[in-house]
């Protein structure tokens, strides 16, 4: 019998979904704090864990990397408002199996642990599979923008130049890597990819270059790291600007002289390893606040692409909810056949801030819901149905005759602060969903709240 660890600080809610599972046949264990689950965790195993983001003393991001450090092999699934989905959405990219939105429906609650438990034999054929069927065309569409990048692709990817990737989270970074990979002379090597920001500067060092047996407490055996994984092939680091600065200079060095040594060794290794790179950051802007070296920028930037959001990919949106309305379809075994076309003009209105990752999601669920032949309103959810898109701001006509405000940044910040404001009383001073709307994180917005003095 599966057994389940379920982390949730609601007893009432962990006594309905314990039954509902037990009734399923798995054996479930429950905590109410994120550090009694680690501590669970560490006294038992469980074949998966099930958890809220959002937890009395720790959020899903630093729990899900305190797990990963117990075990890289039980799958994770976060539970979350619709909210938290960008939170989301990088937990997933830092080791998360996936995350459902609350309240949580059981039947999809099911079908997502039921993936998760079967995830290594699927993940082995899913190899096979996505590499005839192409996975890549995530990335690919009709719009000019990726038109594009496949060019960029085909042209760097027979070289050895390392490449930034830029964009959003949830535009591709990864798929995009993986191309490259795939049309280069490494592909039959190994392809290994890090998430950079779920790395802390202790855990930086030893994922990146590996560690011998006695280099600290607890080093038990020697360890290799990704460089070392990745010999012959690629690494791909993502999110490359929370790469802590103290491991950016031993970054630099593997990549000027490609060398590494582990943690604890005194003798170095040659490696043989191409670097992709991506981020949703200004490195440019990093480098001049003195938060990324601008040494090891010049030396990952030999190439850039630069990846658009879904929202300026014009006839994109469509394209790719019909390739992932198929992927369901197989995986949930139903046979819907497309959108309707309220639906779509819905879709189309949206501003997609989780991108490709998050219509993905959105997709999947739809077809999982759908009672009919095609998915309509009802399967969306309802932050997308009545999405409406933010008031352009008027062009102002100065004449030459007339007084003219000459000050551009307190013109711009007053404009920037009405739009808070209006976008703040649309949604009924949901500070969360003002932030996904205005396509800010939170705590960009608590600061401008703060710097434009306007007190909720």
């Amino acid at each position: 019998m599966p057994k389940i660890l379920l982390i949730d600080d609601d007893p009432a809610f962990c006594l309905m979904l314990k039954g509902y599972l037990k009734r399923q046949q798995y054996e479930v264990e429950t905590a109410y704090t994120a550090n009694d689950g680690l501590r669970v965790l560490k006294a038992s195993s469980f074949d998966l864990i099930l958890t809220d983001f959002r937890l009395p003393d720790k959020d899903g991001l630093e729990l899900l990397s305190q797990i990963r450090v117990l075990t890289q092999e039980v799958p994770v699934i976060l539970m979350t408002t619709y909210a938290d989905i960008r939170t989301a959405v990088r937990a997933i990219k830092m080791g998360a199996f996936e995350y459902i939105t609350k309240p949580i429906n059981p039947d999809e609650t099911l079908l997502v642990i039921k993936n998760a438990l079967n995830r290594k034999a699927e993940a082995e054929q899913e190899a096979v599979s996505t590499a005839s069927a192409g996975s890549f065309q995530f990335v690919r569409g009709q719009s000019p923008q990726a038109e594009q990048i496949e060019e960029f692709i085909s042209l760097v990817a027979p070289t050895n130049l390392s490449v930034i990737i830029e964009g959003e989270s949830g535009t591709g970074k990864e798929y995009v890597a993986r191309m490259i990979h795939e049309q280069s002379k490494r592909h039959d090597r190994p392809f290994v990819a890090i998430d950079c920001g779920a790395l802390s500067k202790e855990l930086a060092g030893s994922e990146l270059f590996g560690y011998v047996k006695g280099a600290f407490t607890g080093a038990l055996q020697d360890k290799r790291g990704q460089f070392e994984a990745a010999e012959g092939g690629t690494l791909f680091l993502d999110e490359i600007g929370n790469l802590p600065y103290e491991v950016q200079v031993k970054l630099l060095r593997a990549l000027q002289e490609r060398k590494v040594r582990k943690l604890g060794s005194t003798t170095d290794q040659n490696v043989d390893v191409r670097v992709l790179a991506a981020t949703n950051e200004d490195l440019v802007q990093a480098v001049a606040n003195g938060q990324f070296r601008e040494d090891l920028y010049h030396r990952l930037n030999e190439f850039k692409i630069n990846l658009p959001p879904l929202r300026d990919r014009d006839g994109d949106v469509v394209l790719f909810a019909n390739h992932f309305l198929q992927q369901a379809n197989r995986e949930l075994e139903k046979a819907v056949q497309g959108f309707d076309a309220a639906t779509e003009d819905a879709m189309l209105r949206y501003n997609w801030p989780g991108n490709l990752r998050e219509l993905k999601n959105v997709v999947k669920r739809a077809v999982l819901l759908a009672k009919s032949e095609f998915v309509t309103l009802q399967e969306l959810p309802a932050e997308i149905v009545h999405y409406t898109p933010a008031p352009q701001q008027a062009s102002v006509a100065y004449s030459p005759h007339d007084p003219m405000e000459t000050d551009l940044k307190s013109i711009n910040e007053r404009t920037e602060r009405e739009m808070i404001l209006a976008m703040l009383e649309r949604v009924k001073y949901n500070k969360s969903k003002a932030a996904r709307l205005l396509n800010i994180d939170r705590k960009t917005l608590y600061n401008k709240l703060k710097l434009y003095n306007i007190e909720i």
